[in-house]
């Protein structure tokens, strides 16, 4: 029940869950497979395995998936991997695409 010169109101949330991208990894010929692992457990969080597992798909596909998160963490981590790229003179290639759902 309303009374006057107030306001009685519900409302509904509804939330929307945030679009997904992918850091891709590119295959070049001067990059050391070693430093695309370390790269992956450093930057992204990989485990040994996983890091060489991602590692191996990246030089026999031409690109692997390095991780998936929210915009600004995809954006983050892949500024972080062109700094430590850079640092150590490889010309790792790096892109944030987004999931396509």
């Amino acid at each position: 029940m309303e009374r006057e010169g107030s306001v009685s109101t519900i409302a509904k949330t509804h939330y929307k869950e945030p679009n997904m991208y992918s850091v891709i990894l590119h295959n070049d010929d001067i990059t050391s497979m070693d430093f695309v692992v370390e790269l992956l457990v450093k930057v992204f969080h990989k485990s040994s395995v996983e890091a060489s597992d991602i590692m191996m798909t990246v030089h026999n596909e031409n690109k692997g998936i390095a991780g998936v998160y929210t915009y600004d963490i995809a954006l983050t981590k892949k500024t972080q991997a062109d700094i430590m790229s850079e640092k150590r003179g490889f010309p790792l290639k790096l892109t944030v695409e987004e999931n396509g759902i």
